[in-house]
């Protein structure tokens, strides 16, 4: 009875870690977007992703952010200053018969004719998965203004922006 519980327990956190992350706060150093004053027309935004958010969802992510602090400010437009996308990889691995670098409960068992049988070890089944976790992260360095937006390629009219990036914004279920 428990069995089926547990096992679909880890099925739905397996499935939500799969997802990208949504746009949100970030929560104790957690994922999502994050920013700071700097003055009082100038902030510093970054949105950081899991390994399921890609590049251009992070910087869209971070732009929209900016759109909405510039107008919860007051402003009208908002100049990036300085903008960076930093890409984080690692290589995670595993044995082929189950999850977190051990055979789990789906191992394969061998015998040897000196030591008996032995649960993990086996020289033709032994393999290792190994798979490319990669996350990124944006951070932007805004100055917001009133007015009409100068003409400037990096101003950007913050109701364009939230009317433009809006519809690909991804809210958290609930």
């Amino acid at each position: 009875m428990k069995a089926p519980i547990i096992l679909a327990a880890a099925a739905s956190l397996l499935a939500a870690c799969a997802s990208q992350t949504p746009y949100r706060a970030a929560e104790g150093g957690g994922y999502g977007y994050s920013d700071s004053r700097i003055e009082q027309n100038r902030f510093r935004v970054s949105f950081s992703g899991n390994s399921s958010t890609d590049r251009e969802t992070v910087k869209t992510f971070l732009l929209y952010r900016a759109a909405e602090l510039t107008l919860q400010s007051g402003y009208d437009w908002f100049k990036v200053l300085d903008r960076e996308t930093e890409k984080d990889t690692r290589y995670r691995s595993s044995y082929a018969g189950g999850p977190w670098g051990h055979p789990g409960l789906f191992h394969y068992r061998y015998y040897h004719p000196h030591y008996g049988w032995h649960p993990i070890y086996d020289p033709f089944w032994n393999d290792r998965n190994y798979r490319e976790v990669t996350r990124y992260e944006a951070s932007a360095e805004i100055f917001m203004g009133r007015g009409p937006k100068p003409d400037d390629a990096s101003a950007f009219d913050a109701r364009q922006v939230q009317q433009n990036l809006g519809p690909q914004i991804a809210y958290p279920a609930g």
